[in-house]
């Protein structure tokens, strides 16, 4: 629970960082990521002493600096040239090893899964002409059975499934 408290609090220090005015100091900082805060999650921050002690352990100092490195190795492309972004969406690389690999790796299973499905289907195959030549020996042992004489559509239906299996 303070895990989950600290790290959503920490999210809005993040954010009252960004957005801190030249003149403000540390506790104007901290009193705008209450207020971030409270406007999230509609409750008061409660944990200030144990996020004074977290926020400078080591996960909550990696996040920042992690976050600092990478919002300053940004290009920025103003006047339309091609840039990092631009060419990942436009897709004119070619994959790289890692993605050709696993590209390579689904078509396998894709086969083996449609391997199973063939087999599967086959059986099932098996398996529907296995009850209808069983229904038409039920069909022709009722047929036979009859101690009365047969109708002429009787007759001509005994024949019939006595040629189909036989």
């Amino acid at each position: 629970m303070i895990n989950d408290l600290v790290c959503k609090f920490c999210g809005a220090y993040e954010a009252a960082t960004r957005e801190k005015a030249s003149g403000q100091n540390e506790n104007d900082v901290v009193k705008h990521a209450h207020t971030i805060f409270y406007n999230n999650y509609k409750k008061k921050f409660t944990l200030e002493h144990a996020w004074n002690e977290l926020r400078n352990n080591q996960k909550w100092c990696a996040l920042m600096t992690a976050k600092k490195d990478v919002s300053s190795k940004k290009r920025k492309c103003e006047d339309g040239d091609d840039s990092e972004t631009s060419q990942a969406t436009d897709n004119k690389r070619p994959p790289g090893v890692k993605a050709s690999k696993a590209s390579g790796k689904k078509k396998v299973v894709d086969e083996k899964y449609l391997d199973e499905f063939e087999t599967m289907w086959t059986i099932k195959q098996q398996d529907f002409a296995a009850k209808e030549k069983l229904s038409k020996m039920n069909m022709l042992q009722s047929l036979l059975g009859k101690n009365e004489p047969l109708a002429d559509y009787e007759e001509s239906l005994k024949k019939k499934l006595i040629n189909d299996l036989f």
